[in-house]
């Protein structure tokens, strides 16, 4: 009952759901799409793999990778290496990140591990411990040889023949 509609936006809808991103600020990523919730007091282990929006105030450790937003509140605690396009801290990271576009650290957030994005933003009172690599993200040569190719007439379709 109280589940329903959680997280999605429809037309005409004025705000998100109790508790889900309207302390996190700044992020912009599709916070009204949000998908999951994982609560204060909940403990997973293993690789988490979503498409839209999910916010963590549990405890997480593993693997994560997103095609959208990862929210971690402020009592959330991941011990994880995490690839996504936006990620928006407030808890503690332990892990590398790779975000495709941005990195936000509120002022509650600490993390331990490499940041990599084209953009971070880091609040007052953040706490880092580890490096910080900015600029285009180069996951993988294919897209960039890909265009290479297709700029000096080699293959047009992605076809990614090798010699």
């Amino acid at each position: 009952m109280a589940m329903s509609g959680f997280g999605r936006k429809s037309e005409g809808a004025s705000s998100a759901p109790a508790g889900s991103a309207s302390s996190s600020g700044g992020a912009s990523g599709g916070l009204g799409n949000l998908t999951a919730f994982i609560d204060q007091g909940s403990e997973f282990e293993g690789k988490l793999s979503f498409k839209d929006t999910v916010r963590i105030d549990g405890t997480f450790s593993g693997e994560i990778s997103s095609d959208n937003t990862l929210i971690v509140g402020e009592s959330g605690q991941i011990m994880a290496t995490i690839n996504s396009v936006c990620v928006v801290i407030s808890g503690l990271v332990e892990g590398n990140i790779h975000a495709s576009e941005q990195i936000v650290l509120h002022k509650t957030a600490r993390v331990s591990g490499d940041l990599e994005a084209p953009s971070v933003i880091m609040e007052e009172g953040a706490q880092l411990n580890g490096s910080l690599k900015m600029g285009k993200i180069s996951g993988s040569g294919k897209a960039q040889n890909a265009s290479k190719e297709s700029s000096d007439g080699g293959a047009s379709n992605g076809g990614g023949s090798s010699n």
